[in-house]
């Protein structure tokens, strides 16, 4: 036996004599060909079966595994999922990976084309593959036939396996795999890298194992050949488990092998000799074969020059509606011209590869005379205004151990100025220009401390500022800008807490902690804004750290030497900020670890709590932030004429070619008509004010529950209030179509949450009729208001009503408060007071929104309300509790099936459409969503037999940066209710709107952004925004129109109650009432 072949293994059924029949997976020599792919038949015999396919040749061959075989001149046996190579001699190998012949280690072996997936992605780590090595060593090849381009005649193409000369030792190849359902695809095209163009990229296509394997052979970037799960180099034999657009075998890459000429023909299991149709890949999109001549030849030359072209424009959706009047409508956005006629795209490779990103910048800086002063890399990919050759090679030396690198520029893409690629470092550019023209970036926005408004009684500070964004819109790309206000305290963390300590200092520590966790704060030193996580009582600025160059200093001598201050008080403890998980170009994630903050020199930031219960205090801060929509306008254009006189701000600009103009964007809009109010027996038009406070208390409501047993609790010093408003009850409420008996009066000795608690738990007790709880109470206290709820909401479940007695205090607006509180008590015992027509009938309205918790330290909570009757008037609601700061739903299914199930016994069918608004979605979620939680409410109609509604899903987005003027006469004034804007500002992605459904009497004008995300109901644009409109009527907490659609804003009531008060689901015996107003 030659020392230099390695044994036979030991394999479960194979016999030790290769010219014996093969065992295993394989096939008696007598057997046919059997597997998953197909068999390609060729002139001589040939053996094999697994899940690719025998190349059959002159030589029987033998195989064991997945693997095929390649015909060589004499015989070898591949082992496991490998593939043999043909050599001289017969060789025996088992491995994962490449099988090689027993002879000595040669270098004329196959080699892979330029364009080989993993060929590109090693190159990428450093490693160049060119050669094969031998032995253990040999690097695996993955699961794959192999075969070969000799020169052979094609008599028909065989199914799902397509040749021509255009795919012939191209490195364009693709191949596809079929698994649970789905096609994974690998690109490589021009060697640019692993899924450049890949339709569908899933990095784990290729086995880590391989990679290891592949580093531990060659630690010095040794060359050689590695293979994964890739695809054919060149145009080769095979069929896998998908359909491919070329001939190719088994799951993986094929090396070349001598393959005898011969005719071609496929195989299928009805008639062998049947060519089979090409199959789908994915999606519905068919691969073609391409124009096949006769005789196809496959010389080695080189590959063909692909000539790169600018990527297309979309066509844009249709979602214009036509229903409303025509009014010109201002916005605050810029138009941008690009003068630049494209924005080229080029992959960097660095070889050996440099891990640093920051050594990767430096090398690139070095050659600035070739890229150009102008250019965008985030390591990996470089963006350019100027077009280099289709491959540049440069060389740098790196400066750690004075190595050679390679850099290769290549082009991959030619984008049009106004892509979506170029919008982030278009924003980078833009954000230069802000700090140009003197503003200061505090969080995300700019600000210009400089114009600061004291506002010295409150001790507070207003900075102005913008918040800028470049973004793409249907109308093309535009500038938003929007004017923002900095609200600063003159009290520092310290100043905050010595007030804490004043008023309570048995509880310090905690009353402290609760007052700051989640706040706000700046520091001024570097006007830097930090979250307060934690408070680290153990630490002072005494402490010590360590520096990035591992010397250890004091926080006293940090802050003294590097800006000039001087702590004073040194026993104070440290404010901890936990920075999110983020991550830096390459994907690689990083956690940046704890930052600790002295609270003497870190600022609070926001309008305290204090102050917004101060109706002055905010009216006085109102005027400076809220600006009119004539002011508004005029800021903008002080910031348009800074950016467009300023020399150096017009050159950053024009070195991408960016022409920012002088003007607001004006386009038209439409005023939807005004919609008809509907009480029991009454209806009436709304006026442009969509306000009706009168009518509601003058005309009896659609339904009205008698309030027979009830029960008011009060302290003692709040009796004569308490008898007012019972009294003022009884005379509003005959008009109102209410009636209600003398409730049972609890006068409490205290305000003590004991005594509430107890005196409310005896009366329900001995009055088990009781339908509703009313509670005056003294003061915003959230903790006595949190216990009645609990107790009302959780553990003894019925309405209630919790009254401040500051509200009932002042006589002559006592009439107005007492009616109103008998609307929202009517509510909350399961009355209906107004609605709209709809014309849609079969119809359930879903809102859902989710409620996060400042503090971080209870749960996400989603707040789920659905209507239950064709007068949208009844609503089912439930809560659903999940993982901290968690905005996608995962309880979806189990809410609906229970409204479902409710809608089904009041109505004794189910609904044939389901609208749902879903509040709080960003746009980064909106995919999320579609395929997360969509999925969860078709699933749950599957529950009910032959039962298939239609759905239609809109995302309902309040923070928005888009604001609207309507354009009367020769100034911007805020626009009326009903405008609607579902042009020019709209995204391309989706079908969207913008609706302004509320009354402006202060500010300007902020609307809602309404994305359709799933219609199967077919509504049409018009539909949408009639209905979404006519939704924004029916929030009964007020007589008029709001922001958002009322169920969005009954979930939101619903999940704040549940998340800031309760921190549990409530009773589900309250499901079918509005308890939560």
């Amino acid at each position: 036996m030659d020392p230099n072949k390695p044994p036979v293994p030991g394999h479960l059924g194979a016999m030790r004599m290769p010219w014996l029949q093969q065992r295993g997976r394989g096939l008696m020599p007598q057997e046919p060909t059997v597997g998953r792919g197909l068999q390609f038949s060729t002139q001589g015999p040939g053996i094999g079966r697994g899940r690719a396919l025998t190349t059959p040749g002159d030589t029987p061959l033998m195989q064991f595994g997945r693997g095929a075989t390649t015909p060589t001149s004499k015989p070898i046996i591949a082992f496991a999922r490998g593939l043999p190579v043909p050599s001289d001699d017969g060789g025996l190998g088992r491995a994962r990976g490449l099988l090689l012949s027993a002879a000595e280690p040669r270098d004329d072996m196959p080699t892979l084309g330029q364009g080989s997936i993993l060929v590109s992605m090693f190159r990428g780590m450093g490693i160049e593959p060119s050669k094969t090595s031998w032995g253990r060593g040999a690097p695996p090849v993955g699961r794959g036939a192999a075969g070969d381009l000799a020169e052979f005649k094609q008599q028909a193409a065989p199914g799902g396996a397509i040749t021509s000369p255009g795919w012939a030792g191209q490195p364009e190849d693709m191949m596809g795999r079929g698994s649970r359902g789905a096609v994974r695809y690998l690109v490589d095209w021009e060697g640019r890298g692993l899924g450049e163009q890949s339709c569908v990229p899933l990095p784990d296509d290729l086995d880590k194992r391989l990679i290891r394997d592949f580093k531990r052979c060659c630690p010095d970037g040794a060359t050689a050949i590695f293979l994964g799960r890739g695809q054919p180099s060149q145009a080769k034999v095979g069929i896998g488990r998908a359909a491919m657009p070329f001939l190719g075998a088994g799951r993986g890459l094929a090396m070349p092998s001598t393959l005898p000429p011969g005719p071609l023909q496929s195989v299928s299991a009805s008639d062998p000799f049947k060519p089979t149709p090409p199959q789908s890949s994915y999606a519905g999109i068919t691969h073609s074969p391409p124009h096949i001549k006769e005789t196809t030849e496959f010389p080695g030359r080189a590959p063909a020059k692909v000539e790169l072209k600018m990527e297309a424009e979309g066509e844009l959706l249709n979602k214009t509606g036509t229903k409303g009047t025509p009014v010109p409508i201002g916005s605050n956005h810029i138009p941008i011209c690009c003068k630049n006629e494209a924005v080229y795209q080029y992959h960097v490779t660095f070889t050996p590869n440099v891990e640093s990103t920051g050594m990767r910048f430096g090398m690139m800086k070095d050659h600035r005379s070739t890229t150009g002063e102008v250019v965008a890399f985030d390591g990996a990919i470089l963006y350019l205004p100027v077009k280099l050759e289709d491959v540049v090679l440069l060389k740098s030396e790196r400066r750690t151990d004075n190595q050679e690198i390679e850099i290769k520029i290549q082009m991959t893409k030619i984008l049009p100025p106004y892509s979506d690629l170029c919008i982030p470092f278009y924003n980078v550019v833009f954000r230069r220009v802000m700090k140009t023209v003197g503003l200061k970036l505090v969080g995300r926005n700019h600000y210009d401390p400089q114009s600061a408004i004291i506002l010295g009684k409150h001790r507070l500070q207003v900075w102005p500022g913008y918040s800028t964004c470049i973004k793409r819109t249907d109308g093309g790309l535009y500038l938003s800008v929007d004017v923002s206000h900095k609200v600063l305290r003159n009290d520092s963390v310290l100043d905050l807490m010595k007030v804490v300590y004043q008023q309570s200092r048995e509880n310090f520590q905690d009353e402290c902690t609760k007052e700051l966790i989640g706040s706000i704060v700046i520091t001024r030193y570097n006007n830097r804004t930090y979250r307060i996580d934690d408070i680290e009582w153990n630490k002072s600025p005494k402490d010590t750290f360590m520096m990035s160059d591992g010397s250890t200093t004091s926080f006293v001598s940090y802050y003294s030497k590097n800006y000039g201050i001087t702590i004073k008080e040194m026993d104070q403890p440290l404010l901890v900020h936990r920075p999110k998980e983020r991550s830096k170009p390459g994907g690689k994630q990083i956690i940046t670890g704890e930052i600790l903050l002295v609270p003497e020199i870190s600022f609070m930031t926001g309008i305290p709590d204090k102050m917004r219960k101060d109706f002055r205090a905010m009216k006085d801060l109102t005027m400076h932030i809220n600006v009119t929509g004539e002011q508004h306008t005029h800021s903008i254009k002080q910031l348009l004429n800074k950016i467009n006189t300023n020399p150096e701000t017009l050159k950053e600009l024009g070195q991408w070619g960016l022409d920012i103009g002088t003007e607001i964007l004006v386009t038209e809009g439409r005023t939807l008509p005004l919609e008809t109010i509907c009480l029991q027996s009454e209806s009436f038009a709304t006026t442009s004010e969509v306000s009706w406070s009168r009518e509601v208390v003058r005309d009896a409501s659609i339904s009205c529950i008698p309030l027979n047993v009830w029960a008011i609790f009060y302290p003692r010093r709040c009796a004569e209030q308490a008898e007012e408003l019972v009294s003022t009850f009884h005379k509003v409420a005959g008009p109102m179509g209410q009636r209600l008996e003398r409730p049972i009066r609890v006068e409490l000795r205290d305000d003590r949450i004991e005594t509430y608690v107890k005196s409310i738990h005896s009366q329900l007790t001995s009055e088990p009729n009781m339908q509703l709880v009313v509670c005056i109470m003294t003061g915003n206290r959230d903790d006595l208001y949190s216990a009645i709820k609990k107790l009302c909401c959780v553990k003894s479940p019925i309405p209630s009503q919790v009254i401040n007695v500051r509200t009932i205090s002042q006589p002559q607006k006592l009439r107005s408060v007492a009616q109103k509180i008998l609307l929202q008590m009517n509510c909350k015992l399961g009355g209906e007071l107004w609605t709209v027509n709809v014309p849609l009938k079969h119809l359930m309205v879903i809102g859902v929104d989710v409620h996060h918790d400042a503090s971080q330290k209870h749960q996400s909570v989603m707040g789920f309300v659905a209507s239950l009757n064709s007068l949208l008037t009844r609503w089912y609601s439930r809560v659903t509790f999940q993982a901290p700061h968690e905005e996608i739903i995962n309880g979806f299914q189990v809410c609906l099936l229970a409204a479902l199930q409710k809608y089904y016994e009041v109505n004794h069918n189910l609904p044939e459409k389901i609208v749902v608004y879903r509040d709080g979605v960003s746009d980064s979620q909106l995919k999320i969503v579609v395929a997360y939680e969509v999925p969860q409410l078709l699933k749950s109609f599957q529950t009910f037999p032959n039962y298939e509604p239609k759905l239609v899903f809109i995302v309902v987005q309040k923070r928005i940066s888009t604001t609207l003027y309507a354009w009367f006469g020769d100034r911007f004034v805020a626009p009326p209710p009903g405008t609607v804007v579902d042009h020019t500002l709209t995204q391309r992605d989706w079908v969207d709107f913008y609706l302004m459904s509320h009354q402006i009497r202060q500010g300007c004008g902020l609307p809602t952004h309404y994305i359709s995300v799933y219609n199967t109901a077919n509504l049409t644009p018009d539909h949408l925004q009639r209905l979404t409109f006519k939704m924004c009527h029916l929030y009964w907490n007020w007589p008029g129109t709001i922001r958002v659609p009322a169920p969005c804003k009954y979930a939101h009531k619903l999940a704040f109650l549940s998340g800031q008060y309760l921190h549990s689901e409530p009773a589900i015996q309250l499901s079918d009432r509005l308890y939560f107003l």
